[in-house]
């Protein structure tokens, strides 16, 4: 089998467009599943962000409900205006790595992304 030579219906220009799995993992080319991609991702974040891949314990977080009224807990709108900050933060942060491994001023990048 070689790329560009598929017989699926996925590859089919007629059927562009449907719904479904956007990548197609060939493991006949790759012989990687899609645990084994997505492991790959997991390594290259981690290795960019300059963390150690060690396995990390099941049960370091506890979930519990909360109950209505608890003074502990901050108002929704807080929360999501918190997660969007902590997002624009980590996506800064993976560009600024980016520019750093293509060889480009990370200061640049900064100050755009803000």
């Amino acid at each position: 089998m070689a790329p560009g030579r598929c017989h699926g219906k996925a590859h089919k220009p007629d059927h562009l467009g449907y719904a479904g799995r956007r990548v197609l993992v060939s493991r006949k080319w790759s012989n990687k599943t899609l645990a084994d991609h997505k492991q790959d991702r997991r390594t290259w974040v981690l290795e960019a962000l300059g963390q150690t891949s060690e396995a990390t314990d099941p049960h370091r977080c506890v979930w519990n409900p909360v109950p209505a009224g608890d003074a502990n807990v901050p108002p929704l709108a807080m929360r999501l205006l918190r997660s969007v900050a902590d997002r624009q933060r980590w996506r800064t942060h993976m560009a600024q790595l980016q520019a750093q491994t293509d060889g480009q001023d990370p200061s640049a990048i900064a100050g755009r992304a803000a």
